[in-house]
């Protein structure tokens, strides 16, 4: 397994796809909080009007948006609550694992590693380090385009980043295991993208969920992964908000037990 994940570790760092996904989250990070300058800081209201973006009308309907925001709020709104880390993220989970299919290559790795289990933990491990890399990355770009543009949103105590961190990045490990999933089972590019696009954004959750409200049986959607991302809490209070560890690592430990069944049932 571990000569596996050498080898997977080693493709990532010369995979231009890692890098390029690193740049559209932080690009959307920074197209963001560009937006939030202009609207809510003197300075920034000043610039939207001299370049006609926004009137001096508009902006002061829009109020004081930034109240109550503090920098993971701001990670939050930028990235992880709205899906759009899932889906980048797990348009990379796919193309990693897909590359194998698409070359042949998994053929030779089956035959010299035939345990088709630690292909399954060698691949949910580096989209686990990958993902650790990118939430790490976001925080501190989010740290700095803050200060870069004038202290916008308050600073997070370091015991509300790490929990928070910690139980985002176990439910990211726990989609791109289901991305994995999905890949090895039926092999296909497109598949996986549209779980990627599908699941990742709550394209499917969001219709569902308010669908069963209606009739209200939507109570169980809290603990979907797509769901309990968009609320779970951003700082321990009381025991249930260690739910989100829960969601986490039982959504983990489904998706790789059955993608590695999947897999030692195929003939590769």
């Amino acid at each position: 397994m571990f000569n596996l994940l050498r080898m997977d570790l080693y493709r990532m760092k010369r995979s231009k796809s890692v890098y390029v996904c690193l740049g559209i989250m932080l690009v959307m990070i920074v197209a963001t909080l560009g937006m939030l300058w202009l609207v809510d800081t003197p300075q920034g209201q000043k610039t939207a009007v001299q370049i006609g973006m926004f009137t001096a009308e508009d902006l002061a309907e829009a109020g004081d948006i930034m109240a109550g925001v503090d920098t993971l709020v701001m990670l939050r709104q930028t990235s992880l609550d709205g899906g759009m880390y899932n889906l980048v993220f797990g348009i990379w989970v796919m193309l990693f694992v897909c590359m194998d299919y698409q070359s042949g290559f998994i053929k030779n790795m089956l035959v010299v590693h035939q345990k088709r289990w630690n292909y399954v933990a060698s691949k949910i491990a580096t989209a686990g380090i990958v993902s650790f890399c990118y939430l790490a990355a976001q925080y501190i770009f989010v740290l700095l385009m803050n200060k870069l543009l004038g202290n916008m949103a308050s600073y997070s105590s370091l015991g509300d980043v790490l929990f928070y961190l910690t139980w985002a990045w176990l439910l990211t490990v726990a989609f791109a295991a289901l991305v994995i999933l999905v890949c090895v089972w039926t092999r296909s590019v497109a598949a996986g993208a549209l779980t990627a696009v599908l699941l990742g954004t709550g394209a499917v959750q969001g219709p569902l969920y308010a669908l069963l409200n209606m009739v209200h049986m939507g109570g169980w959607m809290k603990y979907t992964i797509y769901h309990t991302l968009d609320q779970g809490s951003n700082h321990y209070a009381v025991p249930t908000d260690l739910y989100v560890y829960v969601v986490g690592a039982g959504f983990l430990a489904l998706y790789m037990a059955v993608a590695g069944i999947v897999l030692k049932k195929q003939d590769i």
